[in-house]
């Protein structure tokens, strides 16, 4: 039986939170119209509430996961804690900022000034309740320094901001000269069946070296590895996904003979697919954490059903012969020029 917690690196490793994490970005960013606070309320409630005593629920929200770059995200976890102020110490909140967003959009500025800019904003719309657990600068500023930018991160964390350090999007080599300054609580990159490449092996390789947690976010493949999505015609109008490398038509078609033959694998198991790819996340290395994105019960349910599957030697292997045999066609966004997505 595979446990339903997991102990977190760096300087929170008192800390056990559930094995699967919740995105919620997709409650106020995704689609043209955000959701409910009832709906958002209940989806937060049922995962932390299915959790056992003493396990919270890892939250991953961020400063601009609203429209337009705005804080409604954070504005709507601000609401949830004022209606049951008894979750803020059952969840453990982590939340991505340090982003300057001018006239051709956010770049990475991850300057002292900038920080405190931004977590100051983070405090600020979050209100008194829920203290920030784990800062993330959301990309690494290649202006600067590693060792500079976590010296601006520990600053601001002695000065009682934020309680634990981690990463996003950042190189095995970065990450390791970063805990080499404070260590590192967890790093946030993106993992799953269609999302595993040298990078992502070679942070997680690190990662468990030094007992860091990996938040590996969209690990069913920003939804399409449900199998929900068809073709680029079945997103929501708006939905920032039709830009993506991915979802180019070509590519969404080469890409779904990985959804049919995960389909094919879940199926014997008497699993979903998407309980499949959490699974095959988390089985990656003992400091995996699957950040699964989600705004519905049923979804939040099912995504924490799957970091308690145990996936045989034979299940492991039946996914890697089909990523063998379908390699992944388009780039995990816009390609390969626009920088702000790249690895730093």
């Amino acid at each position: 039986m595979v446990s339903q917690s997991i102990r977190l690196g760096g300087t929170a490793s008192n800390i056990s939170v559930g094995r699967v994490a919740h995105g919620l970005m997709g409650m106020t960013a995704r689609w043209p119209n955000p959701i409910s606070d009832e709906e958002a309320f209940e989806s937060i409630k049922a995962g932390v509430d299915a959790l056992p005593p003493g396990t919270k629920m890892f939250l991953n929200s961020g400063e601009f996961y609203g429209q337009n770059w705005g804080p409604e995200n954070l504005q709507l976890l601000r609401r949830f804690y004022e209606k049951y102020p008894e979750y803020a110490d059952k969840t453990f909140l982590s939340v991505k900022g340090a982003f300057s967003v001018g006239k051709t959009g956010p770049v990475a500025d991850c300057s002292i000034e900038n920080l405190r800019k931004s977590v100051d904003n983070i405090i600020r719309d979050l209100g008194p309740i829920k203290k920030v657990d784990l800062f993330e600068p959301a990309r690494i500023d290649r202006n600067l320094p590693i060792e500079t930018i976590m010296e601006n991160l520990v600053t601001l964390l002695k000065e009682g901001k934020f309680s634990h350090i981690g990463l996003s999007e950042c190189l095995a080599s970065t990450l390791r000269k970063a805990n080499s300054v404070y260590p590192i609580t967890a790093a946030e990159i993106e993992v799953s069946p269609w999302a595993y490449e040298e990078n992502q092996k070679a942070v997680i390789a690190t990662a468990i070296e030094l007992n860091i947690s990996v938040l590996a976010y969209s690990p069913l493949g920003q939804g399409t590895l449900t199998g929900s999505i068809k073709s680029p015609s079945d997103l929501p109008e708006g939905d920032v996904r039709a830009n993506y490398d991915k979802f180019k038509e070509d590519h969404f078609k080469s890409n779904l003979a990985i959804v049919d033959g995960l389909n094919a694998v879940a199926s014997k198991k008497g699993i979903s697919t998407a309980q499949l790819c959490i699974a095959w996340v988390a089985s990656l290395g003992p400091t995996m954490i699957p950040l699964a994105g989600s705004s519905k019960i049923t979804r939040t349910l099912e995504n924490l059903k799957g970091g308690y599957v145990n996936l045989t030697k034979e299940e492991m292997d039946g996914v890697e012969k089909v990523l063998a045999a379908n390699p992944v066609a388009g780039e995990r966004y816009y390609g390969k020029d626009l920088d702000l997505f790249l690895w730093g």
